[in-house]
């Protein structure tokens, strides 16, 4: 096929039966709005840019999709539904002039893939119109293709006008195709209202391809090519991708566990590990020989090669570094960067800090705002008191500073490199390098004391207990 092809994807509708306040093309599949899925797979199989048909929250399906794609995705504005057809009309005066060719897609068709595309492309060859098709075992509902003696295809049928003998068809029309621009123009300009809806029927192009060279057809998956129409279909469409990621992720080399749940966006390298019930949203990178153990959830989060995050972490907008440690049950809240072979260990938070390479908090900590030097050791119980009521505060710890178990780090703090704050010390001032912190009441012990103690407790209980 010469020329510039755009794609023109139809998605005005409001999807009531979705029963939601959101446009239904943006509800998300495997953390992608469905639109976007088509419009990639648009794009991927060669259109120069797409033009999306909009109506039910018009503004908001618009400003997403400027953002997502930019300038290659222009909207184009369906005020009233009147038909598919009457779609593509709203849509044409927008085609740029260069355009030649034009693919007509749903946008609630998130599984369709560019392979499926570029093979109705090549269909075409020289004819005015190709079209994908399928067999599905109950086509109720779909449009039939009528076809002669000869198996050329002379009409697309709506379920409502089909006869008896044309409903025993189950050759359906998915309702994706590529037209040649000037025969679309010319189709378009032709449709008749004349049906039970009174709508103007976009399948209608068929019948005037057949007199004009013909439509070539190519036959797809039907499970590829489905429309998602309501929220079970949703969930049948999002199980289906997320295989098809997971085999992908397979065959390039990484071990995805069956029960891994992993966003179109995400990418995993070679080597890597992913283990059951692990969920991998965003733009979460894992690198190669990284391994993400059982039910770890993890958004927008880069972990480096050789990694290992162990179960039950949960972590978003962070680095993990190369051989670095996570958990099991830790949390890293965003903008949390872990070096080469930092630890944090279990029942440890993170928020806004850095742990330098080999750095390591192993047990039941909060770190925020931190910056804690290589080889640091920051003890079990540990609390950083980041947060006055009304600013945050940072604590920086030096290269081999070892804080104590249950230490209260008073911020904003510096403590030097090779200092030590004794275990239970509450840090409310500098420490210079190579110090000791310590900060405690001083014990003192009663000889003989705890059994007078235990009777006058025991004394109180039974008053309280007899009034």
């Amino acid at each position: 096929m010469n020329g510039s092809l755009c794609a023109i994807i139809l998605a005005a509708g409001q999807g009531t039966r979705m029963k939601s306040s959101l446009a239904k093309v943006l509800h998300p599949l495997c953390g992608i709005p469905m639109i976007d899925h088509v419009v990639q797979a648009a794009l991927d199989a060669g259109a120069d840019e797409a033009i999306v048909v909009v109506g039910y929250q018009g503004d908001v399906v618009s400003s997403h999709l400027q953002a997502r794609f930019g300038e290659r995705v222009r909207t184009a504005l369906q005020q009233e539904q009147r038909g598919t057809g009457h779609a593509v009309l709203c849509a044409l005066p927008t085609v740029m002039e260069h355009s030649t060719s034009a693919l007509l897609l749903y946008g609630d068709t998130p599984l369709l893939q560019a392979s499926d595309i570029e093979a109705m492309i090549e269909a075409r060859g020289q004819r005015p119109l190709a079209m994908l098709s399928c067999h599905v075992p109950n086509p109720t509902g779909y449009g039939r293709l009528i076809r002669d003696e000869e198996r050329n295809l002379v009409a697309i049928r709506e379920h409502r006008d089909c006869t008896a003998e044309e409903r025993r068809i189950d050759e359906i029309n998915p309702g994706m195709y590529v037209a040649e621009l000037g025969f679309l123009r010319e189709a378009l300009a032709a449709l008749k209202p004349d049906n039970d809806q009174g709508e103007l029927y976009l399948t209608d192009i068929v019948a005037q391809a057949a007199s004009a060279g013909g439509t070539g057809t190519v036959e797809a998956d039907a499970g590829r090519l489905a429309g998602i129409n309501d929220r079970a279909q949703l969930a049948c469409a999002e199980q289906a991708m997320y295989e098809h990621i997971a085999d992908t992720l397979r065959r390039a080399g990484a071990t995805i566990r069956t029960s891994a749940r992993i966003d179109a966006s995400v990418k995993v390298g070679r080597d890597a590990v992913i283990e059951h019930n692990v969920v991998l949203r965003g733009a979460t990178d894992i690198a190669a020989g990284a391994r993400i153990d059982v039910g770890c959830v993890l958004e927008d989060v880069e972990v480096a090669a050789g990694a290992y995050l162990k179960p039950y972490s949960v972590c978003a907008q962070s680095t993990v570094g190369p051989r670095a440690q996570i958990g099991p049950f830790s949390h890293l809240r965003p903008d949390t960067h872990l070096e080469e072979e930092a630890r944090v260990g279990n029942f440890v938070e993170t928020k806004k800090t850095r742990l330098r390479r080999g750095a390591k908090a192993n047990h039941l900590a909060y770190l925020g705002d931190g910056d804690i030097g290589e080889k640091a050791n920051v003890g079990a119980g540990t609390i950083f008191c980041n947060y006055d009521g009304f600013q945050k505060h940072q604590t920086v710890i030096g290269a081999g500073a070892f804080v104590g178990s249950d230490s209260q780090i008073v911020a904003p703090i510096n403590i030097g490199a090779g200092a030590y704050v004794a275990t239970g010390t509450t840090v409310t001032k500098d420490v210079p390098a190579e110090a000791l912190a310590i900060a405690r009441i001083r014990q003192e012990n009663k000889e003989g004391y705890a059994p007078r103690l235990k009777s006058r407790l025991q004394a109180a209980a039974k008053r309280k207990k007899s009034q």
